[in-house]
């Protein structure tokens, strides 16, 4: 069922795509951390915005 209105999608991107990523861990992180919540490392990277293709 794909979402058509602009305020369910902006809602759904918000829960799914706004976070960050340990790169020490694999945590997910709110996307205003400035260290991770599991290791409190600072090394933190925004969560990727695309689904991997795969390579067949």
């Amino acid at each position: 069922m794909p979402l058509t209105d602009p305020a369910q999608v902006q809602i759904v991107y918000n829960r799914v795509f706004a976070k960050k990523v340990c790169r020490e861990c694999g945590a997910l992180n709110s996307i205003r951390a400035v260290k991770c919540r599991r290791c409190h490392s600072y090394n933190l990277r925004p969560k990727k915005k695309e689904i991997a293709s795969k390579k067949s």
